[in-house]
């Protein structure tokens, strides 16, 4: 009979749990002033989210009182006094706000390699650089349909209207 330590299955078990616990499945995304993080753990408890510049850190125990951990190296800057999180039955979410502001991140993580537990939250991503001047352009066209109703001349003269009351 084989030991769990000589069997090279096990050992490839192993090195997929990382340090105090296990990770929990990440969804981000990036908007101007932040960047959102949903940790996926659903009736967590004893969370615990500690926002640093640079980095967040990321624990508690899921449902089957497995512990969840995860540690993000973030690449840029952010500002943790105005960065938050909010916890619900299904997952932690934190808002992030970036220290330079409109400047999209192309991706999470300061390393180029993604780690298998992040993922993009496609549901709620947006190229809000692209969005930024397709508003700039909608403002401009509706300036300019108020300035063409403007050009019309003076409003008809309704005297004639006093007559439909009776």
């Amino acid at each position: 009979m084989k030991t769990a330590a000589a069997d090279p299955v096990c050992q490839r078990c192993l090195s997929f749990q990382p340090g105090p616990g296990q990770h929990a499945k990440v969804l981000w995304y990036d908007r101007a002033r932040y960047v959102f993080l949903e940790f996926c753990v659903e009736n967590s408890r004893d969370v615990k989210v500690e926002i640093e510049s640079n980095k967040v850190i990321f624990s508690c125990l899921n449902e089957d009182n497995v512990q969840m951990y995860n540690e993000i190296e973030l690449f840029d800057k952010i500002q943790p006094k105005d960065s938050r999180e909010k916890q619900s039955d299904r997952s932690i979410t934190c808002f992030l706000r970036k220290w330079k502001e409109k400047v999209a991140w192309p991706r999470l993580t300061r390393d180029n390699n993604k780690p298998v537990w992040l993922h993009v939250d496609f549901d709620n991503w947006r190229d809000w650089d692209a969005e930024e001047e397709g508003e700039m352009a909608l403002a401009e066209h509706y300036l300019d349909l108020i300035n063409s109703v403007k050009d019309k001349g003076a409003p008809p003269s309704m005297d004639d209207l006093d007559d439909l009351d009776n």
